[in-house]
């Protein structure tokens, strides 16, 4: 079977390609998704915030490590749920299974922020 467009380019193409799709998935996220906006916001505040209070060079690293943690696995979620509604929009037990899991993956990674910070902070 023959290469796809995108993986027949190789070395700076490819990587400039690469680059491109990346930068077309997070304009997506934002235009589409309310909750990756709001994640987003969420981290243009706590990044500054991580590396302005006093933690250690890993603390600060796990801050935002966690807080990153949290845009990566909702653009999953988001790709989760854009292919069930592709595959079909009605009503289906495994597609609210992927789309539960894919929330509860969220709720995980935030939870996570929550706790990382907390140790962190609190010491």
């Amino acid at each position: 079977m023959p290469d796809s467009p995108p993986k027949s380019a190789t070395g700076l193409k490819r990587i400039r390609n690469a680059l491109t799709y990346s930068l077309d998935g997070l304009k997506a996220a934002y235009r589409h998704e309310a909750a990756f906006r709001q994640e987003v916001w969420l981290a243009a505040l706590l990044i500054p915030l991580a590396l302005w209070l006093p933690a250690s060079g890993t603390g600060k690293a796990l801050m935002i490590a966690s807080v990153l943690l949290v845009l990566i696995i909702e653009l999953l979620n988001s790709a989760i749920e854009a292919v069930v509604d592709r595959i079909s929009p009605e009503k289906h037990e495994l597609a609210k299974r992927a789309k539960d899991a894919g929330s509860a993956a969220v709720f995980v990674a935030l939870l996570n922020l929550v706790l990382v910070w907390a140790l962190v902070l609190l010491g």
